[in-house]
């Protein structure tokens, strides 16, 4: 079974995606650390269950010779959620039951967390991205637990595609999360709204 795990919020650099996060949620975020495999780094906001990131590729980091996670090598345009990504137990039993093209397992790490994450080898996963990127945490550390609660709550992750049935009928069985709603759209979209402190946000 599939467990929603975090959003991430895309962007051309990092100062830009927090500065914008911060802005539509009215909630700083917290630090994040770099993923050298990927030249890319981040920051994080917890959302008790699950967690948000802002990630962008890492000036200091010499680039990858493949391409980097979340399709960010073609990113453009301001910071904004891109994907949406799942928790697994058994992360080569999820990837057999997904769409060509989900990726193949990576180890990283990052500080204490030790993950296996399916990675496409062209960046984009299935579905225009619109598909989970598939994750099996290693050992019990996670960073929501690490996270200060700011009473930031996920109500509703709505995904839209021109394909949402295909979308649904890949997932059926596997993703039970009233949080998370696929709806019909001419194009790929992705919103995300949470209940904060003050009032009903939204990415």
């Amino acid at each position: 079974m599939l467990r929603l795990d975090h959003l991430a919020v895309s962007a051309l650099t990092l100062d830009s995606g927090v500065a914008a996060v911060e802005a539509a949620l009215g909630i700083a975020l917290q630090a994040g650390g770099r993923h050298p495999q990927m030249a890319t780094h981040n920051r994080l906001l917890g959302l008790g269950d699950l967690y948000l990131e802002v990630i962008a590729p890492d000036p200091a980091a010499p680039r990858p010779a493949w391409p980097r996670w979340f399709d960010l090598d073609r990113f453009a345009g301001p910071p904004r959620l891109t994907n949406w990504i799942a928790r697994c137990d058994d992360l080569e039993a999820e990837i057999a039951a997904s769409p060509p093209g989900v990726g193949r397992p990576m180890a990283l790490a990052r500080g204490n967390y030790r993950w296996r994450m399916a990675v496409p080898d062209d960046g984009i996963l299935p579905f225009d991205s619109a598909f989970p990127g598939l994750i099996e945490w290693q050992g019990p550390a996670h960073p929501a637990q690490a996270l200060d609660d700011c009473g930031l709550r996920l109500v509703r992750l709505e995904i839209g595609h021109p394909r949402a049935a295909d979308l649904r009928a890949a997932l059926a069985g596997r993703l039970d999360d009233p949080r998370v709603a696929i709806v019909q759209a001419s194009t790929r979209t992705m919103r995300a709204e949470f209940d904060t402190p003050n009032a009903r946000r939204q990415l």
